[in-house]
């Protein structure tokens, strides 16, 4: 299948961001939404990704699904029954592959100004909070995946991650929020109701034999058109991580009892307004894309953080994450597909860093970019020290394959705050990189990311480099006079 990018007028005019300055960040970055900004209801006009002849597993069943996804969203409040399970930090839980600490709350998710989880009075980076009490992403969110849309006219920003409540704090969901800058979000308090709504916008599978009944999370979201989906215009693709209750034991190699992870796989979901999704079965008999490797490779545990970049005609790459029993290292391996549904395991490109350094233990949840200013690839990446503790650091490749050569001597960019009461420091990670163009911006990063704080209490952060020093970011603070 041939496959080709081209740009949309629209998307060729590039402009200086307009917002209102600011001396200090405050504490409260989002706001739910009663009546949305008149510019939801508009497709952005962006870079387009034109796969002419992918082929799902369901072929006859794509228009069906498209059709069903633009009329009701896959939020079913009753997919929350017989989903509830520990959270990764209290007794009896079973931790995530790529998870953070999550928030410790009670029965009750209120996180009201008189609770022990208020938010610290130290919140450099911090752009987005947890919801409102009662909201859906009340308890927890992360794993942000965040894009620019320009026009003549206009900017707009949207913003999926994935979120849970106090009522299901095991299971997390997947919503989107929307900015005219990057830096202060709308939101949604639950399901989306229109093509103009923010919110929540995708729940678990509700089959039985699903890989993704107990939690979603996405990874990346690429636009593209195909001949098979009868769709007006490109449409979403989400990749996604989808974990299940079956369990893995990270010692299981060597014969001890070592940490015990949910199972996860990757997964794909379409949506002609990044709202409405609806889920496209891979060839694996649980409907992912692909399965975990066969007992001794690398990636035999799970496969989580599915991260996807166009690269050319033909040529879709995957990265995505595992844990190697045989080095005890979390690496980052890559898959190539033609129509970005049918992918071939490359192997692993990334693994542990230097002894003692901020990524020891290995590497998770990579996000990759392709340069615009010189052609080569950049992947942020969540590296895992001797303690477990996540910061995160660069990398880049000429080609984005297997020669990926760590910046700054391997230290890492960004780290967990250092205040006591710092909203993020416990750990850092979930890294998402935007490349800024146009103005006084051009050439400039963003690195949003997810920060977990005392408590286990979480938020999505955002980092600026200096100029476009990859190597060099700070934590957003205010925009400065």
């Amino acid at each position: 299948m041939e496959m080709v990018a081209a740009a949309s007028p629209a998307a060729q005019t590039l402009r200086t961001m307009n917002t209102h300055c600011t001396t200090s960040i405050a504490h409260h970055h989002s706001a739910i939404v009663k009546n949305p900004t008149p510019w939801l209801f508009n497709k952005p006009g962006i870079l387009t990704l034109y796969a002419s002849n992918p082929i799902p597993r369901r072929q006859t069943n794509v228009l069906t699904l498209l059709t069903r996804c633009s009329t009701k969203p896959d939020i079913n409040t009753n997919s929350e029954i017989g989903q509830n399970s520990a959270s990764a930090d209290e007794p009896g839980s079973t931790p995530n592959p790529e998870h953070l600490p999550t928030a410790k709350l009670g029965d009750d998710d209120s996180l009201s100004s008189s609770s022990s989880l208020s938010l610290p009075c130290s919140s450099r980076g911090l752009v987005f909070d947890l919801g409102p009490s009662g909201s859906w992403d009340s308890r927890d969110i992360g794993s942000p995946v965040v894009k620019r849309f320009l026009s003549d006219d206009e900017e707009r920003w949207y913003m999926w991650y994935h979120g849970s409540s106090g009522q299901n704090p095991g299971s997390d969901s997947l919503g989107l929020a929307v900015s005219s800058n990057g830096i202060h979000w709308e939101r949604g308090f639950g399901p989306v109701r229109s093509a103009a709504d923010v919110g929540l916008v995708m729940n678990v599978g509700q089959d039985w034999w699903s890989f993704d009944t107990l939690s979603i999370r996405p990874g990346e979201v690429v636009v593209m058109s195909s001949s098979k989906v009868k769709a007006s215009s490109a449409v979403y693709w989400l990749y996604y991580t989808g974990l299940n209750s079956e369990k893995v034991d990270l010692g299981a190699d060597d014969g001890d009892k070592g940490e015990v992870f949910s199972r996860s796989l990757p997964g794909l979901a379409i949506s002609q307004d990044g709202r409405y999704w609806a889920r496209i079965e891979g060839d694996h008999h649980s409907g992912a894309l692909f399965d975990v490797g066969s007992d001794g490779e690398w990636d035999s545990l799970f496969i989580a953080g599915p991260q996807v970049v166009f690269h050319g005609s033909g040529d879709l790459r995957m990265y995505y994450h595992s844990f190697d029993v045989k080095s005890k290292q979390f690496c980052i391996g890559m898959a190539r597909s033609r129509d970005g549904i049918k992918w071939v395991k490359l192997g692993k490109v990334l693994g542990g860093g230097k002894v003692g350094g901020f990524d020891e233990l290995g590497a998770v949840n990579a996000s990759v970019i392709k340069n615009k200013k010189d052609g080569n690839y950049v992947m942020a990446y969540e590296g895992v020290d001797g303690d477990g503790k996540r910061s995160i650091g660069i990398a880049v490749s000429s080609d984005g394959l297997r020669e990926w050569r760590r910046v700054d001597e391997g230290d890492a960019v960004l780290r967990r705050g250092e205040e006591e009461d710092g909203w993020d420091n416990q750990g850092v990670g979930y890294p998402c990189l935007v490349q800024m163009e146009g103005g006084d911006v051009d050439g400039e990063w963003r690195l949003y990311y997810r920060g977990v704080g005392n408590g286990g209490r979480s938020g999505i952060g955002m980092a600026v480099s200096r100029g476009s020093d990859i190597s060099n970011f700070r934590k957003w603070t205010g925009f400065q006079s």
